[in-house]
């Protein structure tokens, strides 16, 4: 019952938590092999609302002895927060799978 309760504080996308601190955003679970974080670069103002339009996505390896320059797998930019974490599923995804 712990195991399913453990991600219920964060929200979630595809069943993997998403969790926010500021203009970055991590998607996946930190003890699984990899995630992605996702750092809004740049921002444009719609009415009320503040807009990512450009997006830093970066899959990188959760392991501790790996040094932080080679954590880093694949990144890209993207113009939104949809197409970011869209890529950031995929990646994420196919690493998973390939680290089993």
């Amino acid at each position: 019952m712990a195991e399913n309760n453990r991600n219920s504080h964060f929200f979630t996308y595809k069943n993997k938590p998403l969790v926010r601190s500021g203009d970055v955003l991590y998607y996946g679970d930190m003890k699984e092999k990899y995630v992605v974080k996702m750092s809004v670069k740049s921002k444009t103002t719609q009415g009320d609302l503040e807009i990512a339009d450009k997006v830093s996505i970066q899959l990188i390896n959760t392991d501790p002895a790996v040094s932080a320059r080679k954590a880093i797998v694949k990144s890209s930019e993207k113009p939104n927060l949809f197409l970011a974490l869209d890529i950031g599923d995929v990646w994420l995804q196919k690493a998973l799978k390939t680290a089993d």
